[in-house]
C-alpha cells in the first residue's frame, strides 16, 4: 500500500515536471518567434537565453528567501521551561492556581505518580549537570 502510494506520488511529480518543461519550451519558441522579425535570429536567440537566465535568477532568489527568511522585528530569545512557566503563572494566575490544585489532587490520590515524576526529574537533572571533581 505504501509502495503504491509512493509510486503514484513519483509519477505525479514526474508528470508535472514534464508538463512544466513543455510549457517552458513552448514559451521559448513563442518568444523567439515574436522577437525574430524585429531583431533577427541571433538577437532573438539572445532574448530567449536572457529570459531563461532571468527565470533561473528569480527561481534561485525565491529558493534563497525560502531557505533563509528575512527576520523582521525583534526576535525573542530562547527561554527554558521553568522561566516560561513562571511567566505563564504571572500572566494567568487563575490557570496556574487551577493547575496547582489539580496536581495536588493527583498527588493526594496516587503518591506513586508523584514519586515517579520526582525520581525521573532528579535522575535527568543529575545526568545533565556536570560533576565536580
Amino acid at each position: 500500500m505504501i509502495f503504491k502510494k509512493a509510486v503514484l506520488y513519483v509519477s505525479a511529480v514526474s508528470a508535472l515536471a514534464a508538463a512544466a518543461v513543455v510549457v517552458v519550451v513552448a514559451l521559448a519558441f513563442a518568444l523567439y518567434a515574436a522577437v525574430l522579425p524585429q531583431v533577427g535570429p541571433a538577437w532573438a536567440a539572445a532574448c530567449v537565453a536572457g529570459a531563461a537566465a532571468l527565470l533561473m535568477v528569480l527561481c534561485a532568489l525565491a529558493l534563497v528567501i525560502k531557505v533563509n527568511p528575512p527576520k523582521f522585528g525583534k526576535q525573542a530569545e530562547e527561554r527554558d521551561t521553568l522561566t516560561r512557566l513562571i511567566d505563564l503563572a504571572k500572566d494567568k494566575p487563575i490557570v496556574a492556581a487551577s493547575a496547582i490544585i489539580g496536581a495536588s489532587l493527583v498527588a493526594l490520590r496516587n503518591p506513586k505518580i508523584v514519586a515517579t515524576v520526582l525520581a525521573t526529574a532528579m535522575a535527568t537533572r543529575s545526568t545533565t549537570t556536570p560533576k565536580k571533581k
